[in-house]
């Protein structure tokens, strides 16, 4: 059985970690590099020594020549690094899983284009059951599309730095298209004072942040005498690291294109 080769960014991190360990428990799955910033102290290390498990693959800082042995990079750290690691395994034509969130317009167009020589995996969240709820959600509001007001609650650890997430915007926009209407149009992200009535056609979102909270969601469908609520709650990122790795095998193979989770997992 062949193996795909992954590469880890962020090795140290609490993703990162997790990643490598649900990589070295796969028996279809081989870790051939990991990577951290210069300057970082654990590079040199035993990645796996990270997860008590050593494997002989050193954390590295170059990510070039790390990408020379790789079939697929997956990189959940932050939007400018992940858009280097993109140029990188663009010119290494190494495949891309990318969970990192807090993209600005530019940053998503770049990951288009590189889709185009590269097969690429962008999703806000990896996690089959997120994943499974964005399908529930065009259902629930296609039905819900008259007499209900839609409201998103996230909430995350303290240390989380956008908001709202990656998953909580990729729920509006699923609510939103199915509805008929433009997110960045109708999206509330706050309310503070006398805002008057609710506007029927708006989508609100309400963020919070603190402890060690690995990922809620909520959306709520508010009508006249009943509420409907569709909620997904993550108690560990193994979950996440499990969906990477599916959209890893998802890419084996393919040479170009950019895709999602429900690409990965037949739900378009």
């Amino acid at each position: 059985m062949s193996q795909v080769r992954i590469a880890i960014a962020g090795a140290s991190g609490r993703m990162g970690r997790m990643l490598i360990e649900t990589t070295l428990k796969a028996a279809d799955m081989k870790l051939v590099a990991a990577f951290e910033q210069l300057g970082s102290p654990f590079v040199g290390k035993d990645a796996g020594e990270l997860v008590g498990q050593a494997c002989g693959v050193a954390i590295s800082c170059d990510v070039a020549a790390g990408l020379a042995e790789a079939d697929c990079l997956i990189d959940f750290t932050r939007p400018e690094g992940t858009l280097h690691h993109l140029a990188l395994a663009r010119a290494a034509r190494c495949a891309m899983v990318i969970g990192t969130t807090g993209f600005g317009p530019e940053g998503k167009a770049a990951i288009g284009a590189a889709a185009q020589d590269i097969p690429v995996v962008f999703a806000p969240n990896m996690a089959v059951g997120v994943n499974a709820v964005f399908k529930l959600l065009d259902v629930a509001a296609r039905i819900l599309n008259e007499g209900y007001d839609v409201e998103i609650i996230e909430a995350h650890h303290r240390l989380k730095v956008d908001a709202p997430s990656g998953t909580a915007l990729r729920m509006g926009e699923v609510v939103a298209s199915a509805l008929g209407r433009n997110l960045e149009e109708c999206a509330i992200y706050g309310r503070e004072g006398v805002t008057g009535e609710r506007d029927s056609q708006t989508i609100g979102f309400a963020t919070i942040r603190g402890g060690d909270v690995v990922g809620d969601h909520t959306v709520l469908f508010a009508g006249i005498g009943e509420r409907i609520e569709i909620t997904h709650k993550s108690s560990s990122r193994m979950s996440y690291a499990t969906g990477s790795l599916r959209a890893a095998r998802f890419l084996a193979g393919k040479d170009s294109g950019l895709f999602d989770m429900q690409d990965v997992l037949g739900l378009r």
